[in-house]
């Protein structure tokens, strides 16, 4: 069945109020394609996130970074999902290879996350990913099954769930993935979720794609069959991020 393509640009630690207001400015003036095409979710630092809401043009939706495992509480330095909800902020990402890999979050600590914020009305952008080594030693598809399973062991309704595949590997080595290759990550996904969830979730979520997307590799990316988007990086704070919001009409082509 058809899945809406999604573009989601993660800044990561990065911008100041005045290159908020430039990017901002960008995005608004863009013509890109419409919301039954293309959803398009931008996820700031958490000190923009009211301001990015406030002067974003509405047919596009805001996300944070990340939010706490439960309610809010003395968990200094946290951000809960009932504050983003209270705020309006309808995405979070969850799961991202950095805070796994640089604050050590295990596969069902993320699923924990995800559980929780989908239980608090969010929607989740879970990402999965394979390191150097899991690829050296031929367990790219073993390491995405546990951290799928770990999801998959807490949640019942993936209908607000899009998974994002992060090949590490290549973001910490500075490879190239060719978009068979993306594609071949992508489809063995979409069959562990047919196999171990079911075949009406494996069909309809939605699996973005996440490493160094730009306007030259965009549209070939877009044109697999079970490649649903992207999570854009540092593309996502340049003018090309409009570039590969316009690449989702090669799937209503």
């Amino acid at each position: 069945m058809s899945r809406k393509f999604f573009i989601g640009g993660n800044w990561k630690c990065n911008g100041t109020k005045e290159e908020v207001n430039k990017i901002i400015c960008n995005l608004n003036e863009a013509e890109v394609p419409s919301e039954d095409i293309v959803d398009v979710v931008i996820s700031p630092p958490f000190v923009f996130l009211p301001l990015v809401k406030s002067i974003l043009r509405p047919d596009f939706h805001v996300a944070a970074q990340n939010c706490w495992v439960r309610k809010g509480g003395a968990y200094t330095g946290e951000v809960s999902a009932e504050m983003l909800t209270n705020l309006d902020i309808p995405w979070v990402i969850l799961g991202h290879f950095e805070r796994r890999a640089l604050l050590g979050e295990s596969n069902e600590f993320v699923g924990d996350k995800v559980a929780y914020a989908l239980s608090q009305g969010l929607n989740v952008i879970v990402c999965v990913g394979d390191t150097l080594e899991q690829r050296l030693a031929g367990s790219t598809l073993s390491a995405m099954a546990a951290q799928t399973k770990a999801v998959a062991d807490r949640v019942t309704n993936w209908a607000n769930v899009v998974i994002a595949y992060e090949p590490v590997w290549a973001i910490t080595t500075g490879q190239v993935v060719s978009p068979a290759q993306a594609q071949k990550v992508h489809k063995a996904l979409r069959t562990w979720l047919a196999e171990n969830v079911n075949a009406d979730v494996a069909s309809t979520t939605r699996i973005i794609y996440g490493c160094s997307v730009n306007r030259a590799n965009c549209k070939e990316l877009a044109s697999k069959a079970d490649v649903d988007g992207f999570l854009v990086g540092g593309a996502s704070l340049k003018a090309e991020f409009v570039d590969i919001i316009k690449s989702a009409t090669v799937k209503s082509a």
